[in-house]
């Protein structure tokens, strides 16, 4: 058995992302299309099916009560779920990633930057004294999980270094949607509750400092800390990513301490598969449990979670969320600045602003084009990042204030935007001349 067979235990979950993204976005496009198939049927209980999501589930607990309509707890309780895997990308990448530094942070910050403001300055265009000039916020996301889906799909015609660029920019522009959704689409504020939350938030960072590393006590106060958040007026989802910050994100050894401890125990492993003392799943469970072990709570909670998000908590929220019954009155409406402001802020904005301001800092001396990559690679990515729905459709709900007239218009302008904008970075990445080549310096 050689080295590459015996480590692959341990690079496993870093190649599975991608193909978990893949799949995620699958799962995404197969329930949004059910969800719009059973609204738009009147064939049996499928006429009631949008009605569904209206249905209330109620939840008692020693005086607390909790009643809120199916909808709701997909998308105030499940989300929540995502918006804590959100985080923890956010800080794995910070911490360790590509934001580990100002050098490395400095191209995808830029075209996250122009990626949010230029498509709202689209829409603000569209529909300026209008009473939907509040939804500003809606073309300014980038859906992570169906970008880099169509990247996997294009396999070594797209450079690695573009699946990275891609990958930390729309992390970042994650990050700007948290702020934006905190700042900006808060309704009003209840400040016991929110001090309450705060105090939560407070002890589970001290958790973190005194050097707790047992996932449980983190998972038992982020319940509270949702709570204290729901009730604060302050949108609940945001309660996981406050949780994501004060989950433990180090491993314990130091990096040279870790190489020694990986590079004895391979040496142990390849002793014992010589030695024909050991058959190749007792070696993989071993090395397994070796990454268990020097793993971070935030990393094992990531790893566990990610499926559980990818295929069904997101696929969920997208099958409750575009339930929508597309009519005359609706198709007419994509007319609307509303409409027109999300299609030309994602088609047209996205990749303007991602284009203009990579350019601009690569221009500027600040950055440099990663290894590979090429400016038709970087457009077809700004184009791929026109991709909004999960975080466009989730912006939705909260900014347009349950105006369900208004909701279905953005909702239907953000499919058909998403689709369009994929299917042109697709194309224009697929007729790249494969991957740049690296010019050495």
């Amino acid at each position: 058995m050689n080295l590459p067979q015996l480590i692959r235990p341990l690079v496993r979950p870093f190649a599975e992302f991608f193909r978990r993204e893949a799949a995620g976005s699958i799962m995404l496009l197969l329930s949004a299309g059910l969800a719009l198939l059973l609204a738009n049927t009147t064939w049996g209980p499928a006429r009631y099916f949008p009605a569904l999501w209206d249905e209330h589930l109620v939840f008692r607990l020693n005086g607390i009560v909790l009643d809120k309509s199916l909808l709701h707890w997909v998308n105030d309780g499940l989300m929540t779920v995502f918006f804590l895997i959100v985080g923890m990308e956010i800080k794995r990448e910070v911490l360790d990633g590509e934001l580990a530094s100002l050098r490395q942070a400095t191209l995808p910050l830029a075209g996250a930057l122009g990626g949010m403001v230029v498509p709202a300055l689209v829409f603000a265009a569209f529909n300026h004294r209008t009473p939907t000039a509040g939804a500003w916020g809606i073309p300014m996301a980038t859906d992570i999980a169906f970008a880099l889906a169509a990247l996997h799909l294009l396999g070594s015609r797209v450079p690695l270094g573009l699946k990275v660029f891609l990958t930390a920019l729309a992390i970042v522009d994650d990050l700007g949607a948290v702020l934006v959704i905190a700042g900006f689409y808060t309704q009003q504020l209840h400040l016991s509750a929110l001090l309450l939350a705060g105090a939560t938030w407070v002890v589970l960072l001290a958790l973190n400092a005194v050097g707790v590393r047992s996932q449980w006590p983190y998972l038992l106060l982020g319940v509270v800390l949702w709570y204290y958040t729901l009730e604060s007026g302050v949108h609940a989802t945001l309660a996981g990513v406050l949780l994501a910050v004060a989950i433990p994100a180090r491993i314990r050894h130091s990096r040279p301490a870790l190489l020694r401890l990986v590079a004895a125990r391979l040496q142990l492993l390849r002793h014992q598969a010589q030695g024909k003392e050991a058959d190749p799943r007792t070696i993989s469970e071993e090395l397994e449990h070796l990454a268990e072990t020097i793993s971070s709570p935030a990393q094992k909670l990531e790893q566990r979670l990610h499926s559980v998000v990818a295929l069904g908590i997101v696929p969920l929220f997208a099958f409750a969320n575009t339930s929508l019954t597309i009519d005359a009155s609706v198709v007419s409406e994509l007319r609307s600045p509303l409409s027109l402001g999300i299609l030309a802020g994602l088609v047209v904005g996205k990749p303007l602003g991602i284009g203009l301001l990579s350019w601009g800092c690569i221009r500027l001396g600040w950055a440099t084009l990663p290894a590979g990559v090429s400016w038709s690679h970087l457009w077809g990515a700004g184009l791929l990042g026109g991709i909004g729905f999960t975080m466009s459709l989730f912006v939705t709900l909260l900014a347009l204030g349950g105006n369900t007239e208004q909701e279905a218009v953005a909702k239907l302008a953000i499919l058909l935007a998403s689709l369009v904008a994929g299917a042109l970075g697709f194309l224009v990445l697929r007729s790249a001349a494969g991957p740049a080549p690296v010019v050495e310096t």
